[in-house]
């Protein structure tokens, strides 16, 4: 998730001045060259087959290591390998874009709990992207226009469908083997970072995602920075690798389950973060380390509540739909219950 800030949205600006003020982000390989219809053809498929191999059942790992200090005065913390269940299910394919939503199943085999987890979007040449541009801002961001054909974004969110960071980059086959790179991209700390108070406050990542037998990798190369007097200053490199291998010998089912009762609540929720979007051509909203958005705990446990029985579906659309209404506005709302993965995704 992401770390709090305290200060008011006017305070925000300054940060936001420094992150526009710094260098752009390095592109991610070379513009795609002339190709006949056909290749372009075969290329899109075989691009699509690799987003949508990423959805099934899978055991998951989450591998974290802080790697490289960048600052003598800087010890780079112990590493953390945990894991868990996840089911990932497509819930849009209109051809030239995908979306996955992430189940994380916990608890036990008799009691087993769905978490809500991220959700990522692709789309294919893009002109634009919705990135992180400062502590709670999110804006639109041009795509080179030479760098979209024959590329997709790849646009991460957080549980509670609020924007984390997007890319955009290639799917190709080098030294045999297939991956999508992104360029590179700033992105809010994770909930296992926020919450320890880092001296860092942001990453500047490269992220990957390559297709093996039996599953796929999402490779995450961080560098671990913060703004002083609007330079990002780097402090350590990270390296994380989440592997998800294909696995089913869980409770599947409670996360369909649970996506059937919510999945006209979460479109809702999406609706709304959405129509917040066209408003403004970007999300502005405080966060908070345990949950990434102020509003996340209450968006997630009322999911949980429409799952059980226990909450209108209609009932808590509406409060949904005030919840991101004033959070993103000139009033925001503080929510109360945490809920997440700390798997930095």
């Amino acid at each position: 998730m992401m770390i709090r800030f305290s200060k008011s949205l006017a305070g925000v600006s300054l940060a936001a001045l420094m992150m526009v003020a710094s260098p752009s982000p390095a592109l991610a390989d070379d513009p795609v060259g002339d190709r006949s219809a056909q290749a372009e053809a075969a290329a899109f498929e075989a691009d699509r087959a690799d987003i949508l191999a990423m959805a099934g059942d899978f055991r998951v790992s989450f591998d974290m290591k802080e790697t490289t200090p960048w600052r003598a005065d800087y010890e780079p913390i112990d590493a953390k390998v945990s894991g868990g269940f996840e089911s990932v299910r497509v819930i849009e394919d209109t051809g030239r874009k995908i979306v996955l939503q992430h189940l994380l199943v916990v608890g036990s085999e008799d009691n087993p709990f769905i978490v809500k987890h991220w959700r990522q979007d692709w789309e294919y040449e893009p002109e634009q992207i919705l990135v992180y541009n400062a502590p709670g801002r999110w804006v639109l961001d041009d795509v080179p226009e030479a760098m979209r054909k024959g590329r997709w974004s790849q646009t991460v969110y957080q549980v509670d469908d609020s924007p984390r960071y997007a890319g955009w980059g290639q799917w190709e086959t080098t030294n045999g083997v297939r991956r999508w790179r992104s360029n590179w991209t700033i992105r809010p700390l994770a909930r296992r970072d926020a919450t320890r108070d880092p001296v860092y406050d942001h990453y500047v990542s490269i992220n990957r995602h390559q297709p093996f037998p039996g599953g796929w990798i999402h490779w995450q190369d961080n560098t671990k920075s913060k703004w002083v007097d609007g330079e990002a200053v780097p402090y350590v490199q990270e390296s994380v690798l989440n592997t998800y291998t294909r696995y089913d010998d869980y409770p599947v089912s409670a996360a369909d389950e649970y996506w059937e009762a919510t999945s006209q609540y979460w479109a809702a929720v999406r609706a709304e973060w959405e129509a917040s979007l066209s408003k403004t051509g970007g999300i502005v909203i405080e966060e908070e380390a345990s949950t990434g958005t102020v509003i996340s705990g209450d968006l997630l446990q009322m999911g949980t509540d429409i799952a059980k029985g226990e909450m209108d579906t209609n009932a808590a659309i509406a409060k949904a739909q005030t919840l991101i209404r004033e959070g993103t506005g000139a009033t925001r709302t503080a929510a109360s219950t945490e809920q997440g993965s700390d798997a930095g995704y």
